[in-house]
């Protein structure tokens, strides 16, 4: 199983979402241009809406009610995917491997959002007021649906 989520406006790009073999995992890849240089928060979220903008994609996705956290905690919401990092040109290029993210099942992300933030996530050890709940990452750059991909 595989799904797409296409980035569009002035930071745009295409995410690959791949189910590996066991399903338990998912591999996520593509690339991301018009960014400033350096990390950039990378999310899941909650709804497959930006019909307001990218606000409109609610909270982090955290069907378990945890923290903001990062990749490698126990502690995390399970759409906290970490950071993606731009070149000197803006490019991001994607390559993750997560186990908190399935394609589908009851915590299946079809149907929600990617959000591109404009900075750093903190991975929730900051100390910001918001470092537990968005990794104070700032505004929100770009979103997209994920949905599922046409077979080849």
């Amino acid at each position: 199983m595989s799904a797409v989520c296409v980035l569009e406006g002035s930071v745009k790009g295409t995410i690959y979402f791949t189910a590996t073999g066991d399903g338990k995992k998912t591999k996520v890849t593509g690339s991301v241009t018009g960014l400033k240089p350096g990390n950039h928060g990378f999310h899941i979220h909650q709804f497959g809406d930006y019909s307001a903008g990218c606000v409109s994609a609610g909270p982090h996705f955290n069907p378990a009610g945890k923290e903001h956290g990062g990749p490698a905690d126990a502690e995390r919401h399970a759409g906290d995917v970490g950071n993606i990092v731009a070149d000197g040109t803006g490019t991001a290029t994607i390559d993750i491997t997560d186990a908190q993210i399935p394609l589908s099942g009851p915590d299946g992300i079809i149907g929600r959002s990617v959000v591109v933030h404009a900075d750093d996530d903190d991975l929730g050890q900051g100390g910001h007021e918001d470092s537990k709940t968005t990794g104070h990452a700032g505004g929100r750059l770009s979103c997209g649906v994920i949905g599922l991909a046409k077979a080849k």
